[in-house]
């Protein structure tokens, strides 16, 4: 089947179906009337494992992708990626960083084959993400800052290259140099060229010349495309993506999850491609274009891994390590989330079962703590007090 004619069956499947609204970052979207039928089976072993079930991680320190592999720890990766597997995770998905590879292409190398050696001792595959549309510019005082309060995600690369084809060069040859190392690593589980490009015209632009850029030098290793939703897959197909990703963090129903998932699913196989629900949080009754502190800030995976489980939708949440948020606008109105204290506690221990009865084994005993960790207290004094 052509790229142009899976497209329209894409497009006409949206239309039908009302998936084309769903946005990760935009909050709440229209998914129908809200009366599919509720799981009926919120932890029973009998339903089968889900296949993919991950977590987005960026080590709880780091406040950006730079930061998380240019002050690269192994011993953080090898304890963290080990509590993932206290909740049976098979796959991780995070971000190399083109800002590091400027500088030190050689230590973000050796950085990358340590991350990939530990996650395959611990039977977790990687979903790695080139480059990131969320966060300020990629100056040095962004890439640098680490006060909890201020530091931001960041942008890579930065606009005036993103605008500029004539400056695509360097881009390109960090993009070579990731595929023809990893493109055929069984690691792997795919290769996305940047995190929800769609929001401009110039990062998409820059997108599609990356994963052309990709294409020409592809191996073995699935490639995709971070997206806030099922309509933007239509013009990632036509780049030649392998794997459709959706995100959507906050929903605020567990019934919008029971009208999408099924439908997402159902589109992908129609179209023969895997589909992963790449970002997810927890049903909450705020949005992103609101301003003031939240009442309930904290992580509730359980509000929805339920209803994830029943669809069996490979999946990833957001966030493996206990971190106040990673977009500074809702990081400012006191949200946290995250699984993981970095001492192994749980911030939930519902949360971790809810999690872990994705693999059909809900039963576990771990450390319950819903405390802000001391090094992010300045962040939730900020937001609360200020109230």
């Amino acid at each position: 089947m052509s790229r142009r004619h899976t497209r329209r069956r894409l497009l006409r499947a949206i239309a039908s179906t009302g998936l084309g609204g769903v946005a990760g970052c935009a909050g709440p979207a229209a998914l129908g009337d809200g009366d599919a039928p509720q799981s009926t089976d919120r932890g029973s072993a009998s339903l089968a494992p889900v296949d993919v079930r991950g977590a987005l991680y960026v080590p709880a320190r780091a406040w950006n992708t730079f930061q998380m592999w240019h002050d690269y720890d192994e011993a953080v990766v090898e304890r963290d990626l080990g509590y993932a597997t206290e909740v049976n995770l098979n796959a991780v998905r995070t971000w190399v960083s083109y800002e590091q590879y400027r500088r030190d292409p050689a230590a973000l190398e050796r950085a990358v084959d340590h991350f990939l050696a530990t996650a395959d001792e611990r039977g977790i595959e990687v979903l790695f993400g080139l480059f990131e549309s969320v966060g300020k510019e990629p100056t040095e005082e962004h890439l640098h800052d680490t006060d909890p309060v201020t530091a931001p995600p960041v942008q890579s690369p930065a606009s005036d290259v993103l605008v500029d084809e004539f400056r695509w060069d360097g881009p390109r040859e960090y993009v070579r140099w990731f595929m023809e190392r990893y493109g055929d690593d069984d690691r792997l589980l795919a290769v996305e060229v940047m995190n929800e490009p769609g929001w401009l015209d110039a990062m998409k632009n820059f997108a599609a010349g990356m994963f052309e850029t990709m294409v020409d030098h592809r191996g073995s290793v699935p490639l995709t495309v971070g997206s806030t939703s099922m309509a933007n897959n239509a013009e990632y197909l036509d780049w030649g993506a392998d794997v459709l990703q959706l995100h959507y963090n906050f929903p605020d129903s567990e019934a919008a999850f029971h009208d999408l998932l099924p439908q997402a699913l159902e589109l992908g196989r129609d179209l023969d491609v895997p589909v992963y629900l790449s970002e997810w949080q927890r049903v909450a009754d705020f949005g992103w274009d609101e301003s003031e502190v939240v009442d309930e800030p904290g992580p509730d995976y359980a509000s929805l891994a339920p209803a994830i489980r029943e669809y069996g939708v490979g999946n990833f949440f957001w966030s493996l390590m206990v971190k106040p948020a990673y977009v500074r606008y809702m990081r400012e109105r006191g949200i946290i989330n995250g699984l993981f204290h970095e001492d192994g506690a749980v911030w939930s221990r519902e949360d971790a079962r809810a999690i872990k009865a994705m693999s059909g084994e809900p039963d576990l005993d771990l450390e319950q703590r819903q405390e802000w960790p001391d090094w992010a207290a300045e962040v939730k004094r900020d937001a609360f007090d200020d109230e």
